[in-house]
């Protein structure tokens, strides 16, 4: 068979690494809300520098591709096959990597792929293999979705290989995923497997997606099903994406779609998206002011901090001063620390956190003078302990020098000692 690399090498990276992120946040969230998935902010300890990606979700996989030959070379083993394979994936070179890996998924018939997916498998599911995890999964769903599906719902846990033969199988033939997924979940809470298949079809059918998505009632589902539609309505444009939110007529699922929307859009523009969104402001939204605001004011500190003064008391204010203070957090501490002070009434213990956590390796002179901002006295004495540990081990001298200048708590002071 002959593969449309371009196309299917992006496809899958897009629903295989995307799919893997997803399903490491699901695993580890399954416990959390909608709204608290959509809200939620990874933390950085003292010792992290903050870590980011992004994944293009707009290229898409073609659609009826012809039937794989039956029968593997004959001069080729499927034992020399699979050694052939964990050469590639040991291989540095990511683009080397993946197109060795479409050359040698072609190679294979439709009953070699179990084996060859347990094979990789144990090789060790890093990150860095998600790529070529999320070809071979394509392929096996292009040969024999059925049989594909039968082995990851029965060999893995978090999500990831299912709603990628799910998002494969969506992209050619919808209907009969969409019944797969149907026969295959009980009950009346969220289909675990309709975020895999929107993901899949947003590209074909958005009318379709779009339907799905509002069929699902409000879950932690939900939101990964909303998360696939994003790269959609970037795509489609500003004011056809914000129609679509607007015509939403679920509250809470609108509200998570300003909250995604905005957060995708900031970037390109800051300002416009912190105006609509401060105009389409809910309970899902709000949590998004920050995250705008960093953008913001790394585009035009002045014009962010002028809108932000002009904003009343609560939660949006607190949050768009958060977000001005960590866009300077790493960078220029000294700054981020003179902006709370400045607005001291707005603070909230979460902002002095996520300033500490991005300032501390700059300036840990800087983040620990702030931490007695900290209103919560078990987590303030807390987050001392931690701060000033780290800095004794880093640089004792400087961190005894501001210890002994320091008015510290009693408790602090020897736990400190202890060390």
């Amino acid at each position: 068979m002959k593969w449309n690399a371009t196309s299917v090498s992006a496809a899958c990276i897009v629903i295989g690494v995307g799919g893997f992120l997803l399903g490491k946040i699901t695993s580890s969230n399954s416990g959390l809300s909608e709204e608290d998935r959509l809200a939620e902010m990874p933390e950085k300890l003292i010792h992290q520098r903050p870590v980011g990606g992004n994944a293009d979700s707009r290229s898409r996989a073609g659609a009826n591709r012809p039937n794989r030959p039956t029968q593997q070379k004959a001069d080729t083993s499927f034992d020399q096959k699979i050694l052939k394979m964990e050469q590639i994936v040991r291989g540095e070179n990511a683009l080397d990597r993946s197109r060795a890996m479409l050359d040698w998924i072609e190679s294979l018939a439709p009953q070699d792929f179990e084996a060859a997916v347990a094979r990789f498998r144990s090789l060790g599911l890093t990150e860095a293999r998600m790529g070529e995890y999320a070809m071979l999964l394509t392929a096996w769903a292009e040969a024999d979705p059925i049989s594909a599906l039968a082995y990851t719902t029965k060999n893995t846990n978090s999500g990831m290989a299912t709603n990628t033969v799910l998002s494969a199988w969506a992209s050619r033939n919808p209907e009969a995923a969409i019944a797969w997924a149907k026969a295959n979940h009980e009950g009346d809470d969220a289909n675990p497997h309709m975020a895999g298949i929107i993901r899949g079809l947003v590209g074909t059918d958005p009318t379709r997606a779009t339907a799905l998505l509002k069929e699902m009632p409000f879950s932690v589902e939900r939101a990964d099903a909303l998360e696939a539609m994003i790269p959609h309505l970037l795509q489609i444009g500003s004011e056809d994406a914000k129609k679509w939110i607007a015509d939403l007529s679920d509250e809470r699922l609108k509200g998570g779609a300003v909250a995604r929307y905005a957060e995708a859009m900031a970037k390109q523009d800051p300002a416009g998206t912190a105006f609509w969104l401060m105009e389409n402001l809910t309970e899902s939204s709000v949590r998004s002011v920050d995250d705008v605001f960093r953008e913001w004011a790394r585009a035009d500190s002045v014009a962010a901090l002028a809108n932000f003064e002009g904003l009343p008391a609560g939660e949006a204010r607190s949050r768009a001063l958060r977000g001005m203070v960590m866009a300077d957090a790493g960078k220029n501490p000294q700054a981020a620390a003179d902006l709370m002070n400045r607005f001291r009434e707005d603070i909230t213990d979460n902002t002095v956190q996520h300033f500490i956590w991005n300032s501390f390796e700059k300036a840990p002179d800087v983040a620990t003078k702030q931490i007695g901002l900290i209103q919560d006295e078990r987590y303030r004495n807390r987050m001392y302990e931690r701060a000033l540990g780290a800095w004794l081990e880093r640089d004792q001298p400087a961190a005894q020098k501001w210890i002994n200048t320091a008015n510290l708590p009693a408790s602090v002071m020897e736990s400190l000692g202890k060390r």
